[in-house]
């Protein structure tokens, strides 16, 4: 049977032209999540550089905490969802997802200046040879102390203090009648939150998550020390509600005037010193993270860095921006346009070789030195079967970090904190764990 062709209306023609027009436009999106820190914030003011780089290119920023951006993005790049085209990730992501085939290699261009990279940050980033993030800033941990309350309370602490002198300091430091805490530390539950400072405690400590045949060593004395320690000097000497406080919070706090001691992010150096956002700028000290038994595994290693799922629909797109927003280039935008004290830190030799950069930021050398000597490949004083200093280089890391996390918070809400009950339960979370996920045989 014949078919008769009729004509073409032409408002059909109209329609298509409109449709090839709307999806050109989405084609340009880029679709950013990110982390709502303070390097990040100023990456989302820099945006428009880029787009003026790339005319008919949009780049849309989500912008998450921390825990909500880990659940938003890992679900989405499991099912490649293909809802963002770029992630803000960190070493431990870089490192598991890449193994599940979630992230796309990287291949960087010739101008990016690979070798200029930090070679530990670069190596967070780095598996079988192939990098699957491109690092924005570094970081590792630190001791921040202010020079003004130990002046006028006869102290001194060394370029590397000891948990115990870091306690004593405590104690002669707290003044809640003057609204100074003796120290703040992250009680925040999480695995990137309280478990990234308890962690580096244990490690230090000489204790691990497991040992070479996977067997979870929470029980051990390692363990009980320092969530002993840890438990003691915030119930006594930090700040009301520490269970509620992440770095962000402390970082207010600290800044505010309201501690007198903070171990944490070396990043938090570049914001402490800032005069116009910190009460204590000029009066702090940057000293080492304290060590106990071992140095080793004392101070974490981490980098937020940027990475292009195998979901995204613009792999292209996402590469070049991730090497614009992590390059000497960017580096000198923003020194240019906002100072230098808000260059993110921790990635580049370049960076640190800047002698203005070093004037800006006080912690520069300690930030440097530290990320130098963290070591993810051997974290902890025995043998253990993973890569990660303040996280487990597994997949199931996230949910044993985050119930393990939960269990050592109540020691900062029940009254009298109960150790040996917490890492009890604690064991058994992580044992059943590892032993469903096939790591662990009897």
């Amino acid at each position: 049977m014949a078919h008769t062709r009729w004509p073409r209306p032409w408002f059909v023609g109209v329609v298509v032209w409109l449709l090839g027009t709307a999806t050109s436009a989405l084609a340009r999106d880029l679709v950013i999540a990110t982390v709502n820190n303070g390097h990040m914030l100023t990456l989302q003011r820099m945006t428009p550089h880029f787009e003026r780089l790339h005319p008919g290119v949009r780049v849309r920023w989500v912008t998450l905490d921390e825990d909500r951006l880990r659940q938003q993005v890992t679900r989405d790049v499991a099912t490649r969802g293909g809802r963002f085209d770029l992630l803000t990730v960190g070493s431990y992501e870089a490192k598991v997802w890449s193994g599940r085939g979630w992230l796309r290699p990287i291949t960087p261009s010739a101008g990016y200046a690979t070798d200029d990279l930090l070679p530990p940050v670069r190596d967070a980033l780095t598996q079988g040879g192939k990098l699957y993030a491109l690092p924005f800033y570094g970081e590792s941990s630190m001791t921040m102390v202010r020079t003004d309350l130990l002046a006028a309370a006869g102290m001194t602490l060394p370029l590397h203090p000891t948990w115990e002198q870091v306690a004593q300091a405590a104690r002669r430091l707290h003044d809640p009648q003057r609204g100074v805490a003796g120290i703040c530390l992250r009680g925040k539950p999480g695995w990137g939150q309280n478990m990234a400072l308890v962690s580096t405690m244990v490690n230090t400590h000489g204790g691990q998550w497991f040992d070479t045949k996977w067997q979870p060593q929470l029980t051990s004395p390692a363990w009980r020390r320092a969530l002993t320690l840890y438990s003691d000097l915030l119930r006594r000497h930090g700040p009301p509600a520490a269970v509620a406080n992440g770095y962000n919070e402390n970082l207010a706090l600290f800044s505010a005037g309201r501690c007198a001691m903070w171990v944490d992010a070396t990043v938090a150096g570049n914001f402490v010193s800032r005069g116009n956002e910190s009460r204590v700028a000029g009066q702090v000290a940057f000293l080492h993270a304290p060590v106990a038994s071992t140095a080793r595994g004392a101070r974490w290693l981490w980098t937020w860095s940027l990475a292009i799922p195998a979901g995204s629909r613009q792999p292209e797109l996402a590469q070049r921006f991730a090497e614009w927003a992590s390059s000497p280039a960017y580096v000198a935008l923003v020194a240019r346009e906002v100072g230098w004290h808000a260059v993110p830190p921790g990635t580049r030799e370049s960076t640190y070789a800047q002698p203005a950069y070093r004037m800006a930021n006080p912690h520069a050398a300690i930030e440097r030195e530290a990320i130098m000597l963290a070591d993810q490949n051997r974290p902890t004083e025995p043998p253990s079967p993973y890569v990660g200093i303040q996280w487990v280089g597994i997949p199931e890391f996230q949910s044993i970090g985050t119930a393990v996390g939960q269990l050592v918070a109540e020691l900062l809400q029940t009254a009298p904190p109960r150790v040996d009950e917490v890492l009890t339960r604690a064991q058994a979370v992580a044992e059943r764990k590892v032993r469903e996920a096939g790591y662990m045989t009897d």
